[in-house]
């Protein structure tokens, strides 16, 4: 029988958390012969404490302990912006459905039946450590180049992290002031993400979501969503003065000129627009002159086209 690789996890921090020490001590022995780096608690609260001190990359919990619960733990390990993105294993004995719906409604990744099995275990770990460096660097990426990214758990919409530029405008969209939106999920984008995954547990049937807000629109789209334990979603923020501008400076147009274009690829009749812009249709149709010669085309319907695809551009 070969030896098991002892460096392969080294780095692989794994925290334990059971009331009873003899399934503490099969599952250490199990564990520490496969190379991982082993914690233990052997109760809710010192689990907590241990979670937020050592940062485990991954917590196996037992789902039944006294004072407090396994479910209750995962709730406050999720509730601490600290602890919230490591995932959690449950080990339970309870294989009624209402149990495990609990285990993934207070914010577990999987979990396991007792009598544990250890190769079982091992395997699941290794399964879930390797999404969970994946997403791990997939964010440390999306940080760098100031882009807005969250992770959503799809079973329950929990929103798992949150890039800066996120969660500035999450807060701005969907929370007042005074409160905070720290992986809180937005009642419009956990509806989207539970119903998508309800009606395809793979995901692929996610659409683009947008969000409006006056002249402002935030937008949704999915980046990753190949992993049932986290869905990896793009947002994207436009506003009609941002594409105004850029309008104006693509087509060196003025700034009436370029409103006057920019409501014309909405797909508004001048008459619109005169009422928009509190001008007469004349009007609106002389600045579209200027803006056809500047454009270098002939119709209205060539100018929205053209100009539409360099805003896309920008998106």
């Amino acid at each position: 029988m070969s030896k098991p690789d002892l460096n392969r996890h080294q780095s692989s921090v794994v925290l334990i958390v059971d009331d009873v020490m003899d399934n503490l001590a099969i599952l250490h022995d199990a564990l520490d012969e496969s190379g991982y780096t082993v914690l233990i608690a052997n109760n809710g609260q010192v689990a907590i404490e241990r979670a937020e001190a050592a940062q485990p990359e991954i917590i196996l919990l037992d789902a039944m302990m006294p004072e407090m619960d396994g479910f209750e733990v995962c709730r406050k390990l999720k509730l601490n912006a600290k602890t919230s993105h490591i995932p959690v294993i449950f080990m339970t004995g309870l294989t009624e459905s209402e149990h495990v719906v609990a285990a993934f409604q207070a914010g577990g990744t999987d979990y396991v039946t007792k009598p544990i099995r250890t190769t079982e275990v091992i395997a699941r770990i290794a399964a879930h450590l390797k999404t969970s460096r994946q997403m791990h660097q997939a964010r440390g990426a999306l940080d760098a180049f100031g882009q807005a990214a969250i992770a959503i758990t799809p079973q329950n919409g929990k929103i798992v992290w949150q890039t800066p530029l996120a969660r500035q405008w999450l807060q701005s969209y969907f929370f007042p002031e005074n409160e905070t939106s720290e992986f809180v999920t937005p009642e419009p984008i956990l509806n989207w993400i539970v119903s998508a995954y309800k009606a395809d547990a793979s995901g692929k049937t996610l659409q683009a979501m947008t969000i409006i807000q006056s002249t402002k629109r935030l937008g949704f789209s999915p980046a990753d969503i190949s992993s049932d334990e986290q869905w990896v979603i793009v947002l994207r923020e436009e506003s009609d003065t941002a594409q105004i501008e850029a309008l104006m400076l693509t087509f060196k147009l003025t700034k009436r000129e370029s409103e006057v274009l920019y409501w014309a690829i909405k797909g508004k009749t001048s008459r619109d627009i005169g009422d928009i812009l509190s001008s007469s249709p004349r009007t609106i149709n002389k600045h579209l002159e200027h803006v056809f010669e500047k454009l270098g085309v002939e119709t209205r319907t060539a100018a929205a086209s053209l100009a539409a695809s360099k805003l896309r551009g920008f998106n």
